[in-house]
């Protein structure tokens, strides 16, 4: 770690870290919540979504189009985005504007009003988002894909919730679930760019003093299921998401993982791309994906692919999943090392890459993680650990979803069999 990485806990138990850049003219500030789709109860489905969005609709001291004015009149950037174990409002800007910037995040997060005619004209956005999402096959198919995955569960919840409770939610259960949350101990504060640690601090201090400390309700731990949705739609492509149980982050079997992806289905030069499109050509898209989270993981393979074409897809891929748990070569290792590496060091040159990566490693691993270790933990893996970890995930309970012209998408007790052999 070097020492241009600071942290400090402050007095009411808010966590500030920060990087200084020295070769950069601009600032990127966050507010990282430990909170998402996952803490959320059944009936209240999308309310970290919703509140997110609420976030910039009004404060005591600045109405909506105020917030965008401000940052806008110093040419900055400032968005938010909900996931299923995260909420996360940054903002990036010039050097000298880094001030109003905490300000403003500061204020949506402890001053916010929740007017109800803002809630009532943003009711309505979320519900046109969830309707363009519902009409996007390549995008709802990994909502299909999740729910199925861990069925009956906050972790298989839609991020964006459904039409039904997101036109019902009132204001209060807004303004509850945030009193929650939205709190000191679940909450890291992060800045990267060129700045001073001790600014920062006391700027936060300043802007977040109302921010509450109280206990974090518990979250339910994550099981994985599997299974298989398949839904008979008139589309031009059938859309298939092939999964199995993975890992999460603080998982011994974190990095063979992800080397895994990247050998299989991670870039043009991957077993997938070049089996599946360029030798027989039967999608225009395929790639692998892990999704981990703090207690578990899941694996996943995309292809969108023609109704005759879904056929011949699947076979092919299963022969894939076969082929890696027995054969490895030192050029794919080699070449997925460096493609995990490069992708780490391209994101140290980015101030938002950077003051996302500390506030999440604080939330993950409770401390910093230094790029050497994970340069380490890249460079140590053999291709008998990825081979070992293809077996361990493929020999697990699969999950199928699948949407479009589906008919002659093999199921999944065949895809079971197949994996068996």
């Amino acid at each position: 770690m070097t020492d241009q990485i600071r942290q400090t806990r402050l007095p009411s138990g808010l966590t500030v870290v920060t990087e200084r850049m020295d070769r950069v003219g601009t600032v990127s500030f966050g507010a990282y919540v430990s909170t998402g789709t996952r803490n959320e109860p059944a009936a209240e489905n999308g309310v970290s979504h919703f509140l997110e969005h609420m976030a910039f609709k009004g404060t005591t001291s600045r109405s909506a189009v105020k917030i965008a004015e401000e940052i806008e009149d110093v040419g900055g950037h400032i968005n938010a985005y909900t996931a299923r174990e995260q909420t996360a409002y940054y903002v990036k800007l010039l050097r000298e504007d880094l001030a109003l910037g905490v300000d403003i995040i500061g204020d949506i997060l402890t001053r916010s009003t929740f007017a109800q005619d803002e809630v009532e004209r943003e009711r309505g956005v979320i519900l046109q988002e969830i309707g363009q999402a519902n009409d996007t096959p390549d995008d709802i198919i990994f909502d299909h894909f999740q729910e199925t995955a861990f069925a009956g569960q906050p972790m298989g919840r839609p991020t964006l919730g459904t039409e039904d409770l997101i036109r019902d939610m009132p204001r209060e259960t807004l303004m509850s679930y945030m009193g929650a949350h939205y709190t000191t101990q679940n909450m890291v504060v992060a800045a990267a760019g060129n700045l001073e640690h001790d600014t920062v601090v006391n700027l936060v201090e300043k802007h977040f003093a109302d921010l509450p400390s109280r206990p974090v309700p518990p979250r339910d731990a994550g099981h994985y299921t599997g299974g298989e949705f398949r839904q008979e739609k008139d589309l031009d492509q059938a859309h298939l998401v092939l999964g199995f149980p993975s890992v999460g982050f603080g998982d011994p079997d974190y990095y063979p993982v992800m080397l895994l992806s990247a050998i299989l289905g991670g870039g043009m030069s991957s077993r997938l791309f070049q089996e599946i499109r360029e030798k027989r050509g039967l999608v225009y898209s395929v790639y692998s994906f892990n999704l981990p989270f703090t207690d578990s993981g899941i694996f996943g393979i995309y292809a969108g692919t023609g109704e005759k074409e879904a056929e011949e897809l699947v076979p092919v891929t299963l022969a894939e999943l076969l082929r890696i748990q027995r054969d490895i070569t030192p050029q794919e290792l080699a070449r997925a090392r460096a493609q995990l590496k490069s992708s780490l060091l391209m994101s140290l040159e980015s101030t938002g890459s950077r003051c996302e990566q500390i506030a999440r490693q604080l939330q993950i691993y409770g401390r910093l993680v230094p790029i050497s270790e994970t340069i380490r933990k890249i460079e140590t893996v053999t291709a008998e650990d990825i081979q070992r970890v293809a077996t361990r995930l493929f020999r697990g309970r699969p999950t199928l979803a699948t949407l479009g012209p589906i008919s002659r998408v093999p199921s999944l007790d065949s895809i079971c069999g197949k994996l068996a052999a």
